[in-house]
């Protein structure tokens, strides 16, 4: 987390004698915040924290956690500060908020040299025996501090007996110290100790929030960047103010010492032209391979990595789904550009089903890029799949036309002359679309089909049964209770477990099985048993039948805890038979 505000003089800017120039600090180090107020996008914990020291509330442990350059460690240092600062005046008693960052202890923290601030890295310093070092220090009071300030950076690399060390020191600490934690894998630190902290998770921070504080630098540094390439600064970063920072540095330094545009910045990181991502998504849908292809290889041979093209045809994917389904909606492209406008107008002309089938596709192509010896080879192959799938009808619709349509039965006897191949097998013939053979015998019409009748809850079980439909079958046994059925008409009361398109799919599967329409209601309660609940009562009627028998009553009685684990009646003549000689 970085802000737009220094605590330290702009270095660089004042003319002065090459023998005094001091060494150069990197922008992620020079504009470091020292105060809450230079905190960016995380507003709900300055809340907090502001809150918690106006009224005295402070915990003695806080785990601060989120992605990498959001600001854990600066907290952390700002958290001592705050807890420690004694105004300029050096007669502030009680922790602020707002420290001055001009008293000495302010001025020691912010150098790192304070002794009762105790900063360790965790990652080296992983053993039980630096965490007895600590124990062993927090019994004595702060040498000059108000409170001793332990900061431990990225925690979870604590071993196992070092976390269980600190536990009790961290649920009962003296009033003097205070523990603050930071990490990037916060699953990895045992509960035990995240209920002994106040957690904070710290957010990554908005697009647009990052191209404000890098602009706000670049003017402080006198550099001229182009908005939109402060953009592709901040969509690199991903959320990190580190990052951004670190890449704007970056930038500048592969600046010629004009206008940093948008094409240098590409450049720069690798990125490809999102127009021409575009043009590549479309062409691909387009079904128009060869000049898709052309533009991939244009892309790459600019620098652009096959990774990254297929992680924005997938942002591309994403960002027309939620045009389609929320129109306004804003996301890859800025909202404004030609770009944005020209995605618009494309979504309307794609379907939700080919937009999911497109990101199931790149997605799977994502990986597989990933993973190549060959990534660019990985990536045709991909969008060769996508151009070949992308006007396959729903699958939906495929099982609509396959059921409302069945293949017609195959004779069986020997074709006609030109009808089979060589050797007297019968040819076949595939094709996308319906058949035009003009042979083919006609359908059959609904007329053709037999009435079905159905009287019973078991009988539509039956006839999903016979359908090849099994998960139906066993959706209206356990989910299905009946109120009424007759011809054309079913009433129904759903268990809590029913699944909420049984209604739909009842009505059209039953419209396909019997040839007429049928009107489905579902009704709140009442309704008979269902199929499973009649069987479990049927089940539990018999073994309490069974358990009354003198003859199983008195083994019951005998063998405390034995239990009746199935019901079975055996023939007369199975119960006669005679046992074989060898076994008499």
């Amino acid at each position: 987390m970085m802000a737009a505000m220094s605590d330290e003089p702009s270095l660089g800017l004042d003319p002065a004698p090459a023998a005094e120039a001091k060494p150069y600090r990197v922008l992620a180090r020079k504009y470091r915040p020292s105060d809450f107020t230079g905190l960016v996008g995380q507003e709900a914990l300055v809340k907090t924290l502001s809150n918690a020291f106006a009224t005295g509330r402070i915990a003695h442990a806080f785990m601060l956690t989120g992605v990498r350059g959001v600001g854990k460690t600066t907290t952390a240092r700002i958290i001592a500060r705050a807890l420690n600062c004694i105004g300029p005046d050096g007669k502030r008693t009680e922790p602020t908020i707002h420290p001055c960052g001009v008293c000495e202890p302010c001025v020691a923290i912010a150098e790192s040299r304070h002794v009762d601030i105790q900063e360790m890295d965790a990652a080296s310093n992983n053993g039980v025996d630096e965490v007895r070092q600590i124990i062993d220090s927090v019994r004595y009071a702060p040498a000059s501090a108000r409170y001793k300030v332990y900061i431990l950076d990225e925690v979870h690399m604590l071993s196992k007996p070092a976390f269980n060390a600190i536990l009790k020191t961290l649920e009962e600490p003296p009033p003097h110290v205070k523990f603050i934690f930071a990490t990037t894998e916060i699953r990895k630190v045992p509960v035990t100790i995240l209920s002994r902290c106040q957690r904070f998770d710290l957010r990554r921070i908005e697009t647009s929030e990052l191209v404000g504080l890098l602009s706000g630098i670049a003017e402080k540094e006198g550099v001229k960047i182009a908005p939109d390439a402060l953009a592709l600064v901040a969509r690199a970063a991903e959320g990190s103010a580190r990052d951004s920072l670190s890449l704007l540095d970056q930038a500048i330094a592969h600046g010629e010492g004009g206008e940093i545009s948008a094409d240098q910045l590409r450049d720069m990181l690798g990125l490809a032209d999102r127009g021409r991502v575009l043009d590549l998504f479309e062409k691909v849908m387009g079904g128009k391979i060869a000049e898709a292809l052309g533009d991939l290889n244009g892309l790459y041979d600019h620098g652009a990595d096959p990774l990254t093209v297929m992680q924005d045809l997938l942002e591309i994917v994403h960002f027309l789904t939620r045009v389609k389904v929320a129109p306004g909606a804003e996301g890859f492209f800025d909202g404004g550009s030609g770009e944005a406008k020209r995605a618009v107008a494309m979504a309307a002309k794609l379907s939700v089903p080919s937009l999911t089938r497109a990101w199931q596709v790149l997605l799977k192509g994502l990986i597989e890029v990933r993973d190549a010896t060959r990534p660019v080879s990985a990536c045709e192959m991909a969008l060769i799949r996508l151009a070949y799938a992308a006007d396959l009808p729903p699958t939906d619709k495929l099982v609509r036309d396959l059921i409302d349509n069945p293949p017609s039965p195959r004779p069986t006897s020997a074709p006609s002359s030109g009808g089979s191949s060589e050797g007297g097998a019968p040819r076949a013939a595939f094709s996308g679309g319906a058949s035009t053979n003009p042979r083919r015998a006609p359908e059959p019409t609904m007329a053709a089909v037999p009435r079905i009748e159905l009287r019973t809850v078991q009988d539509i079980a039956a006839l999903a049964q016979a359908n090849n439909a099994p998960l139906l079958k066993a959706t209206i046994e356990t989910s299905l209770r009946l109120i009424r059925l007759e011809p054309g008409i079913l009433e129904f009361a759903p268990t809590p477990t029913a699944p909420r398109t049984l209604a739909g799919d009842l009505k059209q599967k039953l419209k396909d099985w019997t040839g007429i329409g049928w009107s489905v209601t579902v009704s709140r309660d009442g309704g008979q048993p269902t199929i499973a609940e009649q069987k479990r009562s049927a089940r539990a009627a018999k073994f309490e039948s069974v358990t009354q028998e003198p003859m199983v009553r008195d083994v019951l009685d005998r063998f405390p805890g034995a239990e009746i684990k199935e019901v079975r009646r055996l023939a007369d003549e199975d119960i006669a038979a005679p046992m074989p000689e060898d076994d008499a």
